[in-house]
């Protein structure tokens, strides 16, 4: 049998309650038309019980229209039989009084009006609409920056509090930066553009929170990216970065190409492109360091400006002992203990520092251990040219007896006291 349609009735007023919703980001538009038909479906079960024999159709203007298909029964049947539904059947005086062509058997499409639902249901119907496409958003957020953790993004800071800062990125989401994950010397005001690296993607009570910061050692990685073309290119790997932010980092770095100098290259003719890192991070001081398997000569190098002595290593409880001149003492220490800290979180050594001091003692002529040597042994030795302590003892005992008139027992005794002195 054919099927008759009944001409549509205009519902513009209540059109405009879902109009807002046609483009709404984040959110294709198959997706919206499944909302708006999950939504009338919810309504329509709930005034007539079933909606099996309902077509909700969006058309190409995001007008929700509602078709009530049925089979057209006789009268009799209508009125008296068990198995009469009228979600699925109408009788052939209430069809012919839709149109008066309709017969036994025929299909009927009816738009039903929206007006039909009454102003409470339409009420309902936009706030389950309105819920349903906020947590639609919430989840394209999310699912848009779970997988980005470590890339850098460039916002604009739309609100600053006490404890953190509000970011919106380009398509208007809202982002967070704590206030522990901005360089100390960071100073922005609404409307400000800022970089930062995605730190943290999570949902909490149901909303995406994504934390923003400039602190992390992702962070900085990612500059070194945009800025070495090699680094990007995989020539140069970032073995490991260490900072203290606003104060100072060190990046170990390491090249597979012997043809290529990976700090040189992080650094750039006359430290252009490290300069451009610096700036980003607040003048924060960047120490770049070939990396080495060589654990005496990584740390050395993670030390530097300073220069090193000895290191004793101990493997086991990953701890050096690094020996320098006095004066070389406060660079490896750094300002406020920068250097040193960050020097052994890049090696994984806890690395002490102590002063390697040669002394020199000046020698001590003979005639001042006159009451404690006799004065004819002091003559012996003067004899044979031994006027100073030192001079006596850089002599062996063998020497001392063939050259002079003393016992061995006698120059073992002078010896003691003269190195009594020194001790």
């Amino acid at each position: 049998m054919a099927t008759k349609t009944v001409p549509k009735v205009d519902a513009s007023n209540l059109i405009e309650s879902f109009s807002e919703f046609k483009e709404v980001k984040n959110i294709d538009r198959v997706t919206l038309i499944s909302i708006l038909e999950d939504v009338f479906r919810g309504i329509i079960r709930k005034k007539y019980g079933a909606d099996e024999n309902f077509d909700v159709i969006v058309n190409d203007k995001g007008k929700p229209e509602i078709w009530h298909n049925r089979k057209v029964v006789d009268d009799e049947f209508a009125e008296d039989s068990f198995d009469y539904d009228p979600n699925k059947h109408i009788s052939l005086t209430d069809a012919q009084k839709i149109d008066k062509d309709f017969s036994l058997d025929e299909d009927v499409a009816q738009e039903v009006k929206l007006d039909d639902f009454g102003r409470r249901a339409i009420l309902t119907i936009r706030q389950n609409l309105i819920g349903k496409v906020l947590d639609l958003e919430k989840d394209a957020i999310y699912n848009k920056y779970k997988d980005r953790i470590g890339e850098i993004i460039t916002g604009e800071v739309y609100q600053i509090w006490k404890r953190e800062m509000l970011v919106l990125d380009d398509e208007g989401n809202e982002l967070i930066m704590p206030k522990m994950e901005q360089i100390p010397s960071d100073f922005f005001k609404k409307g400000d553009t800022i970089r930062a690296a995605i730190a943290c993607v999570d949902m909490k009570n149901n909303n995406p929170v994504i934390i923003l910061s400039r602190t992390s050692s992702a962070f900085l990685e990612r500059l070194f990216e945009l800025e070495v073309p090699e680094i990007f290119d995989g020539l140069i790997t970032i073995k490991k970065i260490v900072r203290e932010p606003g104060e100072r980092a060190k990046v170990a770095v390491e090249s597979y190409d012997d043809r290529i100098d990976p700090v040189g290259a992080c650094v750039g003719m006359k430290g252009s492109r490290i300069h451009g890192i610096v700036r980003e991070l607040k003048n924060e001081n960047i120490d770049v360091i070939n990396y080495t398997a060589n654990s005496t000569l990584f740390i050395q190098r993670a030390l530097s400006p300073a220069k090193i002595t000895t290191i004793k290593l101990d493997d086991e409880k990953k701890r050096a002992e690094v020996y320098l001149k006095p004066d070389q003492i406060s660079l490896a220490i750094g300002k406020g203990g920068h250097n040193i800290r960050l020097a052994g979180k890049l090696t994984g050594y806890e690395i002490d520092v102590f002063r390697d001091v040669e002394e020199e003692i000046e020698d001590v002529e003979l005639d001042e251990f006159a009451e404690d040597i006799e004065e004819w042994i002091i003559d012996e030795l003067k004899k044979i040219g031994c006027d100073t302590a030192k001079a006596v003892l850089e002599l062996t005992n063998e020497d001392l007896v063939k050259r002079t008139e003393l016992e061995e027992e006698t120059v073992n005794e002078v010896k003691k006291i003269l190195r009594a002195e020194f001790e």
